[in-house]
């Protein structure tokens, strides 16, 4: 049986991104193979689709690091043929086949049950950037930043995180503090549920200075670099900050007034080697009280395999608003 793929291959220091006709002999290891329905395009997508990424290093590649789908076959007692599924994160799209095809095999470990109240595209509106923005309210509740704590800022408000934060907040009863750049966005953001917008240049630390006046409760921040830098100086006592991305910057350099003097916590979010029952969790509350159906309509743009290439290269430009998710069947 042959089916449809988008393939990254090498050749000398040009990558390039091709439509390719495959047969389930191509695909790699596992023990579950899905027949995929529907995938997303993350930051990390774009990455792998440049000529000098980091992110795939052995060729050629599917990319796609989120897909969700039916189960055709499994040789794993957890999942039987007919069973709807979706995986996130792990080595999918990276140095294993990842989602944009319509068929993928994965382990089964790999693999999370599509909970009850979400459809394929439902799961792929949210996917990594849903996931990591979900896992960052939930880290932030465990360290115990209520509605009743003061305003959260997002940054990178506009991304597919970012935007995800803001509804899923808004939606909890937070006060939300929207950063960016796009001026042309701020209905858009108003639209998620935020509060308050300021600009990006607003957070970024130009000085030296360990401490600045305290403004936000906590913080959700994709973004890194000197934004975080600003971010650790300027939280309220016993504040925290859920970093989850790199696209500011991956050097920060701060000191330890913020941690000895006002005790804020600096919480690291991993979406990609996340525990099984705090994934399986994450998801279930992504279905439930992080569900924010009104929101999912204005973040989503569906695109299909013929219109990623061109997709993937905006992406790195940051020229992509919310969520774009790939119809692949």
């Amino acid at each position: 049986m042959s089916f449809q793929a988008i393939v990254l291959e090498k050749n000398n220091d040009q990558v390039d991104i091709t439509k390719k006709e495959l047969s389930l002999d191509d695909l790699l290891e596992g023990e579950v193979t899905i027949r995929v329905a529907y995938s997303s395009v993350n930051y990390k997508d774009g990455l792998a689709a440049q000529n000098k990424s980091s992110i795939v290093t052995n060729y050629p590649m599917i990319p796609g690091i989120d897909l969700s789908g039916t189960v055709s076959h499994s040789s794993s007692p957890d999942f039987q043929e007919g069973d709807e599924v979706l995986v996130t994160g792990y080595k999918l799209g990276v140095s294993h086949f990842g989602g944009y095809s319509e068929y993928a095999r994965v382990p089964a470990e790999w693999v999370v049950p599509l909970p009850e109240g979400l459809t394929f595209k439902d799961a792929m509106l949210y996917g990594t950037a849903g996931f990591t923005a979900a896992l960052s309210v939930h880290r932030l509740q465990e360290h115990g930043i209520t509605p009743e704590s003061g305003s959260v800022i997002v940054t990178g408000a506009t991304g597919g995180v970012g935007s995800q934060a803001v509804a899923m907040l808004s939606n909890l009863g937070y006060r939300v503090t929207a950063s960016t750049g796009k001026e042309s966005e701020h209905s858009y953001l108003k639209e998620l549920g935020a509060s308050d917008i300021i600009d990006r240049d607003e957070v970024v630390k130009k000085d030296n200075r360990p401490l600045y006046s305290q403004r936000w409760a906590a913080a959700v921040d994709p973004v890194g670099g000197k934004t975080l830098e600003f971010l650790l100086s300027s939280i309220q006592y016993g504040g925290s900050v859920a970093v989850s991305g790199l696209t500011g910057g991956t050097d920060v350099h701060t000191t330890v007034h913020p941690f000895i003097l006002r005790g804020i916590n600096l919480l690291g979010i991993d979406s990609v080697f996340c525990p099984a029952p705090v994934r399986n969790t994450i998801w279930e509350r992504i279905a439930t009280d992080l569900k924010t159906e009104h929101a999912a309509d204005k973040m989503g743009q569906e695109v299909t395999l013929d219109e990623l290439p061109d997709i993937l290269r905006a992406t790195v430009e940051g020229n992509n608003k919310g969520r774009v998710i790939v119809k692949v069947q």
